[in-house]
């Protein structure tokens, strides 16, 4: 210390201290890039093996039996449906090299949970038509088209979450932990919406983009507490079809309003009754999903179920 010179342990920190800061970088960026190509991978399969039913196989049923434009119809959203699952268990079978957990059936919790989607956004709608917002205009006697319509919900909402919440969310969340793969998922998941407000306004679209992130932040948080694609799926599934029975536009979209037991019109301003987005861009709605939301991600804290960021 006297002549000016280092002691050598002071000295190796010099020396050692700054490069940790660059090597520390350097296993983000890797990290970073191998969850992309995770990413990437997996979509590609899943779109893969949708396009390899659709492509090939679908076809070649076609002229091989000829079936009716109803089955054919059918036939080819099993199909989709089917293609997409096991192009997601391959790939998490051969490239994660684990077995797909979240795709394992829970009966109870699926009844449970999807009741409880169900719930949710009735008691807004319900509220919506005590208040006047929502005026029932005629009952119709429950069509058999609504089984094909349940179906098909099902059937998206379920797609759905395989893509947003089993794939991109937990692969997000690997990396970079619970809390920030949650905003980005659910701003992914939101902006493919935003063609079902086209015909509206910059208000319409602003308001969309709130609800829907919303709805993605509630679904992944079912998700983490529940680890499981089926449950997610029942819980979206049956918020949407409750949404579809009541008469008023789902997502933006009109199409199975004639459908529905209530032939409902609005009679409030679009903030409380949703506008040509629906209930799901109601006010009301959006403070209970929020309020499910806080709910959800406090009981996932609360038993160790959020993950930290990797290293």
């Amino acid at each position: 210390m006297r002549n000016g010179t280092t002691p050598p342990e002071h000295a190796d920190q010099i020396h050692t201290a700054p490069a940790k800061q660059p090597a520390k970088a350097w296993r983000r960026i890797r990290a970073t890039a191998r969850m992309l190509a995770s990413l990437l991978l997996g979509g590609a399969m899943v779109l893969g093996a949708i396009a390899v039913f659709r492509q090939g196989l679908l076809p070649l049923i076609d002229a091989t039996f000829q079936p009716s434009l109803e089955t054919l119809s059918l036939i080819r959203r099993a199909g989709i449906f089917s293609a997409a699952i096991a192009g997601y268990w391959t790939y998490v079978h051969w490239h994660e090299k684990r077995k797909a957990a979240e795709l394992r059936l829970q009966p109870a919790s699926l009844f449970a949970w999807g009741v409880g989607g169900a719930a949710l956004i009735a008691l807004p709608i319900l509220l919506l038509f005590a208040i006047g917002a929502y005026e029932l205009v005629h009952y119709r006697d429950p069509s058999a088209a609504l089984f094909g319509a349940a179906a098909l919900i099902g059937i998206a909402a379920t797609l759905e979450e395989l893509v947003y919440r089993c794939l991109l969310f937990r692969v997000l969340e690997r990396s970079w932990g619970t809390m920030f793969a949650l905003p980005v998922q659910a701003v992914v998941f939101a902006v493919p919406h935003l063609g079902n407000v086209a015909k509206g306004g910059t208000l319409d679209a602003a308001t969309m983009l709130v609800s829907v992130i919303v709805l993605g932040l509630l679904w992944a948080g079912v998700f983490v507490l529940t680890r499981n694609l089926w449950v997610v799926a029942a819980n979206h599934a049956a918020w949407n079809f409750t949404i579809l029975l009541s008469g008023v536009p789902l997502s933006g979209i009109d199409d199975w309003r004639a459908l529905a037991p209530l032939e409902s019109r609005y009679a409030g301003s679009d903030w409380l009754t949703g506008g040509i987005f629906g209930p799901e861009n109601s006010v009301l709605v959006i403070v209970s999903a929020t309020f499910a939301v806080v709910l959800l991600l406090r009981a996932a804290r609360r038993r160790g179920m959020l993950i930290a960021p990797a290293a």
